[in-house]
């Protein structure tokens, strides 16, 4: 189980487009039979296969050579459907890492540092999966363990002592923290005008979030009533917004409205005379709440100009935090060889408990029976029992020993 010997090959977004990366997310019905086959065909020992949105990582250990020729066999046996062409600008510009090098990698891809968005946590669940899937196919083995397990609690460390993640950078995350601030309950009113993918990513992530009283407008009732039934919620046409009677706490605008939607008629009929302070969250651009509106009520408003403009800065703030990071993957990448070394020793040792309790046998039945023999049964058992306690001590000292030589050494 030597390092040298494992390699990572990653295609991200920081060569390849989306579509390009899509053709390498293998079917969750196929993936099992796919990965087997690599596995056997390139003469891999173990594999892991990471697939996201913004990345496709193959880990794997071998001790063949892995060049383009290589390359080109793995892409071409997870999607033989691939043109020359593609697996060309594959085996051309995927990166490959080998040894401590690939450790360091995958710590930090899982830690978030090579994401398309620096901070964001899902990686580590998704890197955890991946293994686990592969471990479940049969697929990997000892090296993959111990790397899983070191990756995730490096990634682990990374976001609890470091800011990387402290500060949300997307639309989504920004507007949930608003509404959190503002000491909103879960079950504040929450009204949606515009079914687009913006506010129904918007609607799924707040109630993912334990929101749950939701009223959704839109331009047409059907896309109204889909996202609506989605959240449990009511669905009516924009229309009907100057005849609502039921009141909002939250109002969450992004339509494709060239005029401001908004305006002081349809918010005085939204508001009910209620004189409650309400939070706007206008997603629009450009924006669906009129000037006056603003003036003339009592209101939080966030415009989704504001909200590019925080996360702009919160994408400065964490990657202030690189470089902490980037010295604790450091420190794991050492640390990491070291158990590498040390479960060598382990294994190179696993032998010696067997053989010791063969000679404790021999010594028992055969050199010594005849004095055994003559012994009475406290005292036999008094004798086994001495053979046992020694050979549990001395497969301990041995290993302890040993790991001690090897670490001086080094």
């Amino acid at each position: 189980m030597k390092q040298e010997y494992f390699y990572t090959v990653a295609v991200t977004h920081k060569n390849f487009s989306l579509k390009e990366i899509g053709r390498l997310h293998a079917e969750d019905s196929d993936v099992k039979n796919i990965l087997t086959k690599i596995k056997t065909e390139l003469g891999l020992k173990e594999l892991v296969y990471l697939s996201t949105c913004n990345r496709v990582e193959f880990l794997f250990t071998t001790k063949k050579p892995v060049n383009k020729a290589f390359l080109n066999n793995l892409f071409l046996l997870l999607n033989e459907k691939l043109k020359k062409a593609e697996v060309a600008k594959l085996a051309t510009y995927a990166k490959v890492y080998s040894g401590s090098e690939a450790v360091s990698h995958i710590l930090c891809v899982a830690s978030s540092l090579d994401s398309l968005v620096v901070g964001e946590r899902e990686i580590i669940t998704q890197f955890r999966l991946a293994y686990d899937k592969c471990n479940e196919y049969g697929l990997t083995g000892d090296f993959m363990r111990l790397l899983s397990r070191h990756t995730v609690e490096t990634a682990k460390q990374i976001f609890t002592e470091t800011d990387i993640a402290k500060n949300p950078v997307s639309v989504m995350s920004l507007a949930y923290r608003l509404l959190k601030e503002k000491n909103i309950k879960d079950n504040a009113r929450c009204v949606f005008i515009g079914a687009g993918q913006t506010n129904a990513t918007m609607a799924k992530y707040l109630k993912k979030h334990s929101f749950s009283t939701f009223t959704v407008f839109n331009r047409t009732l059907p896309k109204a009533t889909q996202l609506a039934t989605e959240l449990g919620a009511e669905a009516y046409t924009l229309t009907q917004l100057k005849k609502y009677t039921k009141g909002f706490d939250v109002l969450i605008t992004c339509t494709g409205s060239s005029d401001n939607l908004i305006t002081s008629e349809v918010y005085k009929q939204l508001l009910q005379n209620d004189t409650d302070k309400k939070i706007i969250i206008d997603l629009a651009v450009p924006v669906d709440v009129h000037p006056q509106v603003l003036k003339k009520h009592n209101i939080d408003y966030i415009s989704v100009t504001d909200i590019k403009k925080q996360a702009k800065q919160n994408v400065f703030l964490r990657k202030k935090e690189i470089k902490i990071c980037e010295a604790i993957i450091a420190e794991k990448t050492t640390e990491f060889a070291g158990i590498l070394h040390e479960r060598t020793i382990e294994l190179a040792f696993g032998e010696i408990p067997q053989k010791i309790k063969e000679i404790n046998n021999l010594a028992l039945t055969e050199v010594f029976a005849k004095d055994v023999n003559v012994l009475d049964e406290n005292s036999r058992q008094t004798v086994e029992k001495i053979m046992n306690y020694l050979e549990k001590k001395y497969n301990a000292v041995a290993i302890t020993t040993a790991k001690k030589v090897f670490l001086q050494e080094k």
